[in-house]
């Protein structure tokens, strides 16, 4: 997409700083963090079975259809591997690309919103890049960023309609369509709520023609989802089709209900999701003079896009973080227009808190924190707490001297972040890598040997060791006769603790998840799970 000529330069530097810390937070990911079980590992090990089975229109899971999610993300993995082979590293490359891309669609919304005011694009970008959920999923391999990237595009169509271009319907609706097939239906929660305020947002709209429109835009969504859904449906066979038509969305309102949190619940994770924004007074001020002043077209159409949408995922009772992620550009703009208007640049809170952070990672370094020694599987270098502590006082001195805000804080928000992964690395790599499980499980199975998985199997070792077999996945009484039955296979047993680890004779063993995972013969699996041990 190509940014406008008569952008102000400052609008562009900013747009393009926020695209270059990306490419650093990405790199440090890349270095830092390796493909984390349970989530990521089973989404590229969900694409790599279809890669495996040629099969692009149903993701299998160890062997049989996977129904929990819809299938882009598994295809964008797959044209990349298509271009560059297969490897581990162009799957975590694809959702820091839908986060490029949906920075320049806020720098490119908050032009359509304040046109007379240009630089509030590149200032909006730098916001949402260094908020620090979108940080965080803008390198994990899960789907609500790509997500995101859709409602964006949905945004520019709502208000292209606004405006009285139909061809802004037609946009709707491939975002609606695509969304589904990023996410499922959840993209209409995201999307519908602005269309039904836009007589708020937009006053003197012909409600039967923009309600018309946006009847017409669900449909060509439907038709964009269907033409997977109903082609994969039939070559799933009937409890893949009966789950992706119904059984999926029945099944997580049960699961929604069963795992209830409270209204409340997303409220007190703000400050940390928002950070290092939503805990500076100086937001808070700009708030306070804005409201004061009256709501401009904009400002409303950003509360439309963010503030429903939140009431309603705050009374659905099952609730992640990552649900709102969707909803940060929406903040970012709002966050723009704020600070464009007598903005203050003091930057204390925030950078007192950073400061602290940098402090317990220094304590923890040094081993002073006896409850985290006991957790984590190598203590931290002492120099990311240090220079968090160095990064916090130059963010603090700097807005003493009146240096932009947006800048100041977003090099804190990115900083942070970069610091904290760079202290978590000895810790996260022992407990969360399981490349080394996965190709001795590889090992066993190319030996012609079973290997079954003690537990709920979520594949997490089936792209990692480039399986082309399944797992045996045994649970409850069904592990006793089989082991039995099959004394020469191979098990993957978990361990609640470490340490008994190094006194059981296994094939491979590890660390993994503030516990341990062992690979054993069919009789050491045996006794180690008479033993009640997971």
């Amino acid at each position: 997409m190509t940014l406008p000529r008569h952008a102000e330069p400052s609008g562009r530097n900013l747009l393009l700083l926020s695209l270059l810390f990306l490419v650093a937070l990405t790199a440090v990911a890349l270095w830092a963090r390796p493909l984390t079980p349970i989530d990521e590992t089973r989404y590229v090990s969900a694409a790599w079975e279809m890669w495996l089975r040629a099969d692009f229109l149903v993701p299998y899971k160890n062997g049989e259809p996977y129904s929990h999610k819809p299938p882009f993300m598994f295809w964008m993995i797959h044209a990349g591997w298509s271009a560059f082979g297969v490897n581990d590293w162009w799957p975590r490359l694809v959702l820091p690309l839908f986060s490029a891309a949906s920075l320049v669609l806020t720098y490119l919304l908050a032009r359509r919103l304040w046109p007379t005011q240009p630089g509030l694009g590149g200032q909006a970008s730098l916001v949402l890049v260094s908020a620090l959920l979108w940080i965080f999923f803008s390198t994990t391999v899960m789907f609500d960023v790509m997500l995101a990237f859709w409602v964006l595009l949905g945004m520019h169509g709502i208000l292209a309609a606004a405006d009285g271009k139909r061809r802004g319907f037609v946009l709707l609706g491939i975002a609606i369509g695509m969304g589904v097939l990023t996410k499922g239906p959840v993209i209409l929660l995201n999307l519908l709520p602005i269309t039904v305020l836009a007589p708020w947002w937009n006053p003197g709209l012909k409600w039967g023609r923009w309600f018309g429109g946006v009847v017409a835009a669900i449909l060509l969504g439907a038709i964009v989802a269907l033409a997977w859904a109903i082609p994969a449906g039939m070559a799933g066979g009937e409890a893949y089709r009966n789950a992706i038509f119904w059984g999926q969305t029945a099944n997580r309102m049960v699961e929604s209900f069963a795992h209830r949190r409270p209204v409340w619940w997303y409220v007190p994770l703000l400050p940390l999701m928002l950070f290092p924004w939503f805990v500076w007074p100086g937001w808070w001020r700009a708030l306070a003079r804005y409201r004061r002043e009256g709501l401009d077209r904009g400002t409303r159409f950003c509360l439309a896009w963010m503030l429903p949408v939140f009431i309603a995922f705050s009374f659905i009772s099952g609730k992640q973080p990552h649900y709102l992620v969707p909803l940060f550009p929406a903040f970012a703009l709002l966050t723009a227009r704020m600070l464009g208007h007598r903005p203050d640049s003091r930057a204390g809170l925030p950078a007192l808190l950073a400061a602290a952070l940098g402090v317990a990672l220094m304590l923890a370094a040094g081993g002073q924190i006896a409850s985290l020694r006991d957790q984590v599987a190598a203590l931290p270098p002492m120099w990311p707490g240090a220079v968090l502590v160095v990064l916090a006082l130059v963010v603090w001195q700097g807005g003493r001297r009146g240096i932009s805000p947006t800048l100041n804080l977003a090099v804190l928000g990115v900083g942070m972040l970069i610091l904290v992964q760079f202290a978590a690395m000895r810790s996260i790599e022992p407990l969360y890598d399981v490349k080394s499980m996965a190709l001795a499980v590889k090992q066993v199975q190319n030996e012609g040997v079973t290997v079954a998985n003690a537990a709920r199997y979520h594949a997490q070792y089936q792209f990692l060791g480039r399986l082309t077999e399944p797992l045996v996945e045994l649970r409850g009484d069904a592990l006793s006769p089989w082991l039995a039955t099959h004394p020469n296979a191979y098990v993957v047993v978990y361990l609640k603790d470490a340490q008994r680890l190094g006194a059981i004779k296994a094939r491979y063993k590890q660390m993994y998840r503030g516990g341990a995972v062992v690979l054993v013969d069919a009789k050491t699996a045996a006794s180690l799970l008479a033993a009640h041990v997971e």
